[in-house]
């Protein structure tokens, strides 16, 4: 943790080029996307980066290349931002580009994926069962209570920010759930409650050379860390340093780096996890590859625990911007 610290903060912005921080776009997460990229473009400007904003949904990204922008700082969320589609245009286009690259974009934007990644690895993560579109009648709906018990989660495998999430608590609230997560993505997970306490945990850095970041205890009221509570509220509790006990948030780092590392992210992320009640066995539920960065948002909460700054952390991810493959030299 001390050299990451060492290396945020003694960044030149003169190094790091003309910027463009990629907002907006085209996904149900756009709202805050929007709100992430503004609070990104004020903190590199106030670090004296030459920074501006680029709304995918509004703008070619062809103009990227055509206008000179020697890197990007990607704050889009969701579909056509952090599923890896970006990521690979901006490859084709050879322009740097901050967090995970194309591959590990796409799995971890797919929560059934990740968890089929996370199970092959040994990495804890909640029972589930995934329904396709052609498995979606009343009486296969009905039969996954059956198998995960109640109460469960219902969410689309595909989207973020808690969106198209119901806790379904009896048989008679299924077929709504399923058809709320279908309206989002064709597919619907289905996955086992966890009972316990809700967690989350940043990761910076790549490789051997990835850390951790201070632990975020989160409790919400009566447990509904909705998208209206995520990002629009002031209810829910955020405890950093957590408060649990030394070895627990050690072990926590510990499988958030694992899981990190299984789906070769890079640059930075945040994982969240349920610690089960009953014998305090963390969990593992998703993977961030994009971060959210605005007032409400986790990751900024954690670095400041780590004495990191916004500005800085904001300028530290940036200069880890990379590409998954290096232009060939022309001939």
């Amino acid at each position: 943790m001390s050299q990451i610290l060492s290396n945020f903060g003694k960044i030149e912005a003169s190094s790091l080029g003309r910027v463009a921080v990629l907002l907006g776009g085209q996904s149900a997460e756009r709202e805050v996307s929007l709100m992430s990229g503004h609070g990104v473009l004020l903190a590199l400007r106030t670090r004296g980066v030459d920074a501006h904003a680029f709304d995918p949904a509004e703008r070619d990204l062809g103009d990227l290349k055509r206008e000179g922008f020697a890197r990007c700082f990607i704050a889009l969320h969701g579909r056509y931002g952090e599923d890896g589609t970006v990521q690979g245009a901006l490859e084709l286009l050879g322009i740097p580009y901050t967090g995970a690259g194309v591959m590990a974009s796409s799995i971890a934007m797919d929560k059934v994926m990740t968890k089929r990644v996370w199970s092959a690895e040994g990495l804890p993560t909640p029972r589930y069962v995934c329904l396709a579109p052609d498995q979606q009648t009343h009486q296969q709906v009905l039969a996954v209570p059956d198998e995960l018990g109640l109460p469960l989660i219902v969410k689309p495998p595909r989207e973020g920010s808690s969106i198209g999430v119901t806790k379904v608590k009896g048989y008679s609230q299924m077929q709504d759930a399923v058809r709320l997560s279908a309206s989002y993505d064709p597919d619907v997970l289905c996955e086992e409650f966890i009972e316990g306490e809700e967690v989350t945990c940043p990761v910076l850095g790549r490789g051997a050379g990835a850390r951790a970041l201070p632990v975020i205890r989160i409790n919400a009221p009566d447990g509904a860390y909705d998208y209206q509570n995520k990002y629009f509220t002031d209810t829910v509790q955020y405890q950093c340093p957590s408060g649990l006990p030394a070895a627990e948030e050690r072990e926590i780092q510990r499988l958030v780096l694992a899981s990190y590392r299984t789906l070769d992210c890079r640059g930075w992320g945040r994982a969240d996890l349920m610690i089960r009640a009953s014998d305090r066995k963390p969990f593992l539920l998703e993977m961030n590859t994009s971060p959210g960065m605005t007032g409400h948002s986790l990751v900024p909460m954690s670095a400041r625990a780590a004495g990191i700054s916004y500005e800085d952390l904001c300028v530290g991810v940036l200069a880890l911007a990379t590409l998954d493959y290096k232009p060939k030299a022309s001939t």
